[in-house]
């Protein structure tokens, strides 16, 4: 080898170097926007925590309709980002497509685990299980007997939402009646508050005083039609005590936060793969703060930290509704 190609070689290792070190993580947030108060905005808050800790900066765009999936994730990994926050399952076929095009960038998908491609991490959350914690909660402060479930978009993923709620709920009263209903089967039913509203009216007319809601933006429109009713609402994802402190009863954490401050700190060290995040490990659970400490009593807390952990060591198994497409606690 003469002296220019070695000099050659060695200045092209110190260009990739300082490429891989100079990479900037990228975050493709989900329709309904980051400012939705629930699953977006949880990951937007994780990407600003990592950005007031490190003083590093990231790549951001919000989707505006299903069209722009691909364009936005080619456009994304051709910046640069490294590695690459994909938020939500409907962005999966879209990442089979483009990831294999990119196979030195890192993707991270969120509410994935059924990909099979070496360049992405997926993401799972046990939603089951943080949502029987709430139903439990719904049930011991219900006044009627009834309580209900708003879910978003109808797919597996909120029905598992709300099998684990139900299953929460009868654990306390098995003789309480669990009320369901579904926005929609398009991605607008994320984004639908006077829907959420309305079918929220409509549940409390049948006798539910407890409402959990896990719909993205179309929530906001649930807590509020509750609050207006004069019953308890459930918030979901983030934590939503704030929105109507004294009416949210608790909110159900998934901590997509978590996830995208992680797979940001990890950058070229992210490992791909599944990752789980259940209520052992911290990634769902129920928020208790000074806008709902005192809906919540000693005993019902009591309650709910005990099957915590149960759940977690396993002594208490929640049915996965994914795991099966069934919900014995549920009609759909």
């Amino acid at each position: 080898m003469t002296l220019m190609k070695k000099f050659l070689g060695a200045t092209a290792a110190l260009a990739i170097t300082a490429t891989a070190a100079l990479a900037e993580p990228g975050l493709i947030i989900d329709l309904g926007g980051k400012f939705d108060k629930s699953f977006n905005e949880s990951a937007y808050n994780g990407a600003q925590r990592w950005v007031e800790e490190t003083g590093g900066e990231y790549l951001e765009t919000e989707l505006q309709n299903d069209a722009q999936r691909e364009q936005t994730m080619r456009r994304m990994a051709e910046r640069g980002a490294n590695p690459i926050v994909v938020l939500g399952f409907a962005n999966a076929s879209t990442l089979e497509k483009v990831a294999p095009d990119y196979p030195d960038t890192l993707f991270s998908i969120v509410d994935v685990n059924w990909l099979d491609l070496p360049n992405v991490q997926q993401v799972s959350f046990s939603e089951h299980e943080g949502s029987y914690l709430v139903g439990m909660l719904a049930a011991m402060a219900s006044k009627t007997g009834t309580v209900s479930f708003v879910g978003g978009m109808d797919v597996p993923l909120i029905r598992k939402f709300a099998c684990g709620y139900a299953q929460g709920v009868l654990a306390v009263n098995p003789d309480a009646t669990v009320i369901s209903n579904m926005t929609g089967t398009t991605p607008t039913a994320w984004n639908d508050p006077v829907k959420g509203g309305e079918l929220t009216k409509a549940q409390i007319s049948q006798g539910s005083d407890v409402v959990f809601a896990a719909a993205g933006g179309t929530g906001v429109g649930v807590l509020q039609a509750a609050a207006d009713e004069g019953v308890f609402s459930i918030g979901v994802d983030s934590n939503q005590n704030y929105l109507h402190p004294g009416s949210v009863l608790t909110s159900m954490l998934k901590r997509v936060d978590n996830a995208v401050y992680e797979a940001f700190s990890a950058g070229m060290e992210l490992e791909t793969g599944v990752v789980n995040m259940d209520l052992a490990s911290g990634g769902v659970g129920y928020a208790v703060d000074e806008n709902n400490e005192a809906l919540l009593t000693e005993n019902m807390r009591t309650a709910v930290d005990r099957a915590a952990k149960n759940i977690a060591s396993g002594t208490i198994k929640v049915q996965d509704y994914s795991a099966d497409d069934s919900c014995a606690a549920l009609s759909f």
